[in-house]
């Protein structure tokens, strides 16, 4: 029985792998590209057949397949105007040239669209629909060269002209960019994950043909880079990833006593909070040393130890405690806040340490560059390779 079961979850598994992809264009896209679709193709038939007046066939059945590609996925390399043009042109003199040197249909069929997808492939301009004209040629049993011309080729030119028109006229560039072109997110310096060349050598491992062009490709990739950012760090609040409990002191806490504590844990900072827990400076390293007289190279380690050592005198000028030479203009932020509006903060201010506040005002935690910087490891982290 467990066999049995076994057997059908394998099958409804490979059943399901039939059913198609729901598709991701909106009921407008839709619909624009069904107006166009109908518009390309009366507008093709109805020249042809005034051009071809009382003369035999007017309009050939793959140019249906060729307007689907135009006004449906204007952006497809697929088809552009040199792919429509050149691919179905092409395909008709090598649909001519098969029936022509090869009397067996199925034969030259077969060999017709071969032959067509090679020639198609080489010129840059592969195009579906470009394998059913060489395969309607050699089925109609056409030995005219004209037949390339008119009916294929003016159906084609008619319809890429509709759909230049339409298509640019509904907010759809057509012919659509397809060579490479430098990105507007590596022309402006913006930080990206991937480049050009890491999509070409993806592509190159791929190896297949796909119905998009690199450059659309790119910005796909990274809108969706964008979306994946603002869902894992986007919502990050500080108080989500800061330092909480921070280790602080108070404005009378002597100079020893916090160089030590820093030293000890090294850390780089100590915010400094009154008897209500509220922020009203931070002593740092670089408060330390700038008393100590940092510019002045030479016995630096002997001021560091003097300016820490107490005076024992009840006034003196001499700084002893951490409210004399501590940072009294501190920045904070509140713990609610999105951690992502800080970056500025820290990648360009200078900043790097940042006390965070509650609605109270009270201390609740520290954020630093350490901090930050592990919240954007995990949120760019590359999935785990199977």
């Amino acid at each position: 029985m467990s066999s049995s079961r076994s057997s059908l979850a394998v099958r409804w598994t490979w059943l399901r792998r039939l059913w198609p992809a729901a598709l991701s264009t909106t009921p407008q896209e839709r619909l624009r590209a069904l107006a166009g679709l109908g518009l390309g193709v009366l507008v093709t038939a109805w020249v042809s057949h005034w051009l071809a007046g009382t003369a035999g066939l007017w309009l050939v059945a793959p140019i249906g397949a060729s307007a689907l590609l135009v006004f449906a996925a204007p952006s497809s390399p697929l088809a552009q105007p040199w792919a429509v043009v050149g691919g179905n042109t092409l395909s008709a003199l090598v649909g001519v040239a098969c029936v022509s040197l090869m009397p067996d249909p199925t034969l030259a069929g077969a060999l017709a669209v071969t032959l067509a997808f090679a020639l198609m492939t080489v010129l840059r301009c592969l195009h579906p629909p470009g394998g059913a004209v060489a395969l309607l040629v050699v089925l109609s049993q056409s030995h005219a060269w004209s037949f390339a011309l008119f009916p294929v080729l003016t159906n084609s030119l008619l319809l890429v002209w509709v759909g230049v028109v339409y298509n640019s006229w509904t907010g759809h560039p057509y012919p659509h960019q397809q060579m490479a072109q430098p990105s507007v997110s590596e022309d402006n310096g913006a930080v990206s994950r991937f480049t050009r060349a890491d999509l070409d050598t993806a592509l190159a491992h791929y190896n297949q043909v796909l119905d998009v062009s690199p450059d659309d490709l790119i910005d796909l990739l990274r809108h969706a880079e964008s979306a994946a950012y603002q869902r894992t760090l986007g919502e990050l609040r500080c108080q989500d990833i800061m330092t909480p409990n921070p280790t602080v002191v108070e404005f009378g806490t002597a100079l020893r006593e916090a160089w030590d504590l820093m030293r000890r844990l090294n850390i780089k900072a100590l915010p400094v909070i009154d008897k209500a827990r509220r922020v009203v400076g931070i002593v740092t390293v670089a408060d330390f040393l700038r008393h100590a007289r940092l510019d002045e190279h030479t016995g630096l380690a002997g001021r560091l130890h003097s300016m820490l050592k107490p005076s024992g005198l009840v006034e003196t000028e001499h700084a002893e405690v951490v409210g004399q030479i501590m940072t009294r203009q501190v920045r904070v932020a509140s713990a609610s806040r999105h951690a992502v509006d800080l970056l500025p903060l820290f990648s360009t201010a200078g900043h790097h340490h940042l006390p965070i506040i509650d609605e109270h005002q009270r201390l609740v935690g520290i954020l630093t560059q350490t901090d930050l910087v592990k919240a954007l490891g995990r949120a760019v982290q590359p999935p785990l390779q199977a």
